[in-house]
């Protein structure tokens, strides 16, 4: 007989006070093929109500103490997870901007077994697009899913989104470093282990006046997040990575020989364009240092791919899976 699904609604909070026990209040209680559901709050250093008021409305609270950023929040909320031996887990917004009903849907295609992880996209359907928000911010959202697409050579419409859903396989499976924001390489990581990722439509509602904390700066959240894909590419496509480095010094530097050689074929002296030969050596030297740095990356990822799969090991056997075993 099939046991019960347990699934655990996470909400990552900052000064929410003012919404937190109407969003916890709004979530579901039951839904179709899951036996239980709990809440979390991760209060990432909040200085108002906001971890009162959480475990006023039921939710378990775990509290940083000071701000880590989202990114450590959502670690938080996948340790727990995993360390409860839960069989989904979905993330909401604690400032009430999604719809909590709409949680059925990003956990049904979990359940029927056709995703292992079902994020929420306000783009996929034209006819849901929040009209109120900024343009600016739909911009970057669109350029930035363009790159994730074509870094895991998958379409996706929203990566983003802060509203998902994750099956059991995925919370283990999942291996982030990013404490600023986790939306962007959570897509990098699972696609690269060959889970299967779906969207979904979903309502959204920008409240007037409200900022927001992880994209205050649009600057800085492009040049912060830009960073974490970039790590995170050097780390999955080493050989890739450096060998398209090795290719544009090597390039440059054979251009600068060639226009040298051209020099002395027109001349028959090198008297005066010398430069280009030590210009053409030097970046032809970067060049090749980059190729050979690849080769050792490339060595050093399947070093990276075994501890992974040491630590999903390590994850997997949770004490509640050990006691289903015995």
């Amino acid at each position: 007989m099939t046991r019960p699904l347990r699934l655990l609604i996470a909400l990552p909070c900052l000064n929410e006070a003012e919404t937190v026990a109407t969003v916890i209040a709004s979530l579901p209680k039951s839904l179709p093929g899951v036996g239980s559901v709990s809440v979390l709050v991760v209060d990432d250093g909040s200085t108002d109500d906001t971890r009162a008021r959480a475990l006023a409305a039921g939710a378990q609270v775990i509290s940083h103490g000071y701000n880590r950023g989202v990114g450590a929040a959502f670690q938080t909320m996948l340790r727990y997870a995993v360390e409860q031996g839960v069989d989904l887990m979905a993330n909401i917004d604690a400032d009430g901007q999604f719809d909590a009903a709409e949680i059925a849907l990003l956990v049904a295609p979990i359940v029927a077994g056709e995703a292992d992880f079902v994020t929420g996209s306000r783009f996929v359907d034209r006819a849901l697009i929040p009209h109120n928000m900024p343009g600016v911010k739909r911009w970057g959202n669109e350029r930035m899913s363009t790159l994730i697409s074509t870094l895991t050579q998958k379409k996706f419409h929203d990566v983003s989104c802060g509203f998902r859903a994750y099956s059991r396989e995925a919370l283990l499976q999942l291996n982030l470093h990013g404490r600023f924001t986790y939306t962007q390489e959570t897509f990098l990581d699972l696609t690269s282990k060959g889970l299967r990722v779906k969207e979904v439509p979903v309502h959204v509602s920008y409240h007037e006046g409200r900022k927001s904390r992880v994209a205050s700066s649009i600057p800085k959240y492009a040049m912060r997040t830009a960073s974490i894909i970039l790590r995170l590419y050097r780390d999955y496509n080493p050989l890739k990575f450096f060998f398209a480095l090795a290719a544009g010094f090597l390039l440059a530097g054979l251009a600068f020989i060639a226009f040298l050689g051209w020099h002395y074929v027109s001349t028959g002296l090198f008297t005066g364009q010398i430069w280009a030969g030590f210009v053409g050596g030097a970046l032809s030297f970067v060049g090749l240092m980059f190729g050979i740095l690849g080769i050792v990356a490339d060595m050093l990822d399947r070093v990276r791919v075994n501890q992974e799969r040491i630590l999903y090991e390590l994850k997997r056997r949770s004490p509640r899976d050990q006691h289903e075993q015995a």
